[in-house]
């Protein structure tokens, strides 16, 4: 299909105070936390020692940024969360159910931020951590411990520099005006959103991370599309820093997107699942999307050109409906290109490759957005290919193939319209 695509396109010419409430303090305001422990299927927080090693499960509501590391005097595990409550935990109780715990506590770290502190009888490393995020929109992490020895652990034992959002760099400026649907007469801006960064490591699985994956593919992938030509590339990070999500559509929409490409390698906790996956914004997730969007954004940055910050929230979900039917039309036809071109380039494809979920990146009602799964960590065979230049560097000519293909029937539906 790669070839396909190529021809189609000469033919034709995208945390220690405690605390454990309904709501988290933030800058004097009080906000509802992102998620809450999942107690429905029993424990939302467990341990189980095993032969050779401890396993620490957390289940939780919905997925938030998080971030693991040790620290020794005396050795300790330490989790922090983004916005997480952690009412109904008893720490008393997870330490009773392992002889690697001697204490739990958790709560309030700082403002915005909650943290998991597990104090170890020995010194126990991290071996693999990694958040898993299920169809239903929950997650569960899963940390695995190892006994090791005291000056291993110490070695590796250290927190990052700081539990806050890291400032991430300054936004584009706004773009002047309603941004005008791409009819192939100027270069095609390309917005890629590598997930995760800085507290928020994402996957983890036999040291790769997976903040560090999808930044190196996105700037290995800006570089294809730079090299054909035809092409404006911004990327939403080009760091290891943390950038909250709605932070990342609003750069996508400030740079004048025509597209938005969301990259990301997770882990799953079951299964031998591999393969590449293309996601875009569910049916079911929309109305939601828009909901959400009209209480927690900006208001004068819903719509590209457009400002609601006089408008009630009736005229705002009505505006962003008409936006979205134009848009997710597009995003969709974008998601079957990319499918169809990674296949041919890689040959790596999940079983279902097609996809739709409620990810938070892809609610932008205005910008067709679709969110790349390249692969699990959890797969020996995907992080090898993940790991491998060659194949990320035909992975990304597949996606750079599959682009060129779409803007070229995009800009052609745009023309039709016209007239």
């Amino acid at each position: 299909m790669i070839r396909t695509l190529r021809q189609a396109c000469l033919l034709a010419a995208s945390v220690v105070g405690w605390m454990a409430g309904a709501a988290l303090a933030q800058d004097g305001q009080e906000l509802s936390p992102l998620a809450y422990l999942d107690a429905r299927d029993g424990p939302a927080v467990r341990l189980d020692d095993g032969w050779t090693a401890t396993e620490l499960t957390i289940d939780l509501t919905r997925p938030v940024p998080w971030r693991i590391f040790t620290l020794t005097d005396p050795n300790r595990l330490v989790i922090d969360f983004s916005e997480l409550d952690w009412a109904g935990f008893d720490g008393a109780a997870l330490a009773g159910q392992s002889d690697t715990v001697s204490a739990a506590r958790a709560g309030l770290f700082r403002p915005g931020w909650t943290r998991l502190v597990l104090e170890l009888t020995g010194p126990y490393l991290v071996t693999n951590a990694g958040m898993d995020t299920r169809d239903d929109g929950t997650a569960r992490v899963q940390v695995e411990l190892r006994e090791g020895t005291q000056a291993g652990f110490a070695a590796r034992a250290g927190a990052p520099p700081d539990a806050l959002f890291e400032a991430p760099a300054s936004a584009p400026p706004r773009t002047a005006g309603p941004h005008r649907r791409q009819t192939g007469d100027r270069p095609l801006v390309v917005v890629l959103d590598p997930g995760h960064g800085g507290i928020d490591p994402g996957a983890e699985r036999a040291g790769a991370r997976e903040a560090d994956i999808v930044l190196r593919f996105a700037r290995e992938l800006k570089e294809v599309l730079l090299r054909r030509g035809g092409f404006q590339v911004v990327l939403t990070r080009d760091a290891d820093v943390f950038v909250p999500l709605e932070a990342r559509v609003t750069r996508a929409r400030r740079a004048g997107a025509d597209l938005f490409i969301s990259l990301h390698a997770d882990v799953l906790s079951a299964g031998k699942a591999r393969g590449i996956s293309v996601y875009t914004l569910s049916e079911e997730a929309s109305d939601l999307a828009s909901e959400k969007l009209a209480e927690r954004h900006d208001r004068s940055d819903l719509l590209a050109g457009v400002d609601l910050s006089r408008q009630g929230d009736a005229v705002a979900l009505v505006l962003m409906d008409m936006a979205r039917r134009e848009t997710q039309p597009r995003a969709e036809r974008l998601a079957d290109a990319l499918v169809e071109g990674l296949y041919s380039a890689t040959g790596s494809a999940f079983k279902t490759p097609r996809q739709s979920a409620g990810f938070s990146v892809l609610k932008a009602p205005d910008i067709p957005s679709v969110l790349i799964e390249l692969g699990y960590l959890s797969s020996d065979a995907d992080r090898a290919n993940l790991l491998s230049s060659e194949w990320r560097g035909r992975a990304a000519e597949g996606i750079a193939d599959a682009i060129r293909y779409w803007a070229i029937e995009d800009a052609a539906e745009a023309l039709r319209l016209r007239k």
